[in-house]
């Protein structure tokens, strides 16, 4: 039961830097931290519409992967002591 914890301690943590990294490319939509740091300009060399979309579909996959590990490491966590 430690191998499996510590694996999906892990994983926790690979998917949480992860997904930090995913949110901060996502293209600001204005008027919150993107606008304070020089994000204000619209400019067209961003990421296109299809790069947007599959950039939107992994994040929501590796935002559930990180939620069913925190599920999975907590269920570890009550059933074994």
């Amino acid at each position: 039961m430690f191998i499996l914890q510590t694996i999906v301690q892990v994983l926790l943590g690979i998917t949480s830097l992860l997904l930090t990294l995913l949110i901060l490319l996502h293209r600001g939509r204005g008027g919150g931290l993107s606008d304070m740091f020089g994000g204000g300009t619209s400019s067209n060399l961003g990421a296109s519409g299809v790069a947007e979309r599959n950039l939107n579909r992994i994040t929501v996959i590796l935002a559930l992967l990180w939620v069913a590990s925190i599920v999975v490491l907590g269920l570890i966590v009550k059933f074994s002591g």
